[in-house]
């Protein structure tokens, strides 16, 4: 059983050994083939234009690379903060019901419902259980409530 997990683990780690060096193979390549295609477009506006024109060319044309890399990152940074954002609100709700499920908790409820009876704790089961519902009712509805930055009168404003 260990030897298969570590041929597993060899022949994954071969594999995206081979993988990353094909890419940063495809990588430089594609770096050359822009290098290229720049000196191609300044030889060409030089001879057309003038040697300053160009140099402006090639610029204003990193320069527009620039700006498209620039919103990616800015897209894909936002993606993010709302990814830990919802992971946090899921961990608040899980720790908010985590007391529910505490093993000290559930043994103080047998007992309890050892020492009353099986029949007078059932109506208190259940309205524990209208109680929660309605609590968790009360949380998820506060919860939409608020925006993003938690303050509920700034979505009463929209």
């Amino acid at each position: 059983m260990l030897k298969g997990i570590i041929d597993d683990l060899k022949n994954s780690t071969g594999n995206s050994l081979r993988m990353t060096s094909l890419m940063a193979l495809a990588g430089f390549a594609g770096f050359v083939a822009l290098c290229f295609l720049c000196v191609a477009a300044f030889i060409a506006v030089m001879q057309r234009y003038g040697v300053i024109e160009a140099c402006l060319t090639i610029a204003g044309i990193f320069l527009v690379i620039a700006a498209i890399f620039t919103q990616v990152y800015a897209a894909k940074q936002k993606q993010a903060r709302e990814r830990a954002a919802a992971a946090a609100r899921a961990a608040a709700r899980a720790a908010a019901n985590a007391p529910l499920i505490d093993p000290m908790l559930v043994a103080t409820g047998i007992q309890i419902a050892r020492t009353l009876g099986l029949k007078k704790v059932i109506p208190l089961l259940a309205l524990a259980g209208v109680a929660l519902g309605y609590m968790a009712n009360r949380s998820a509805a506060a919860d939409d409530d608020t925006n993003e930055t938690g303050d509920p009168d700034e979505v009463a404003d929209d």
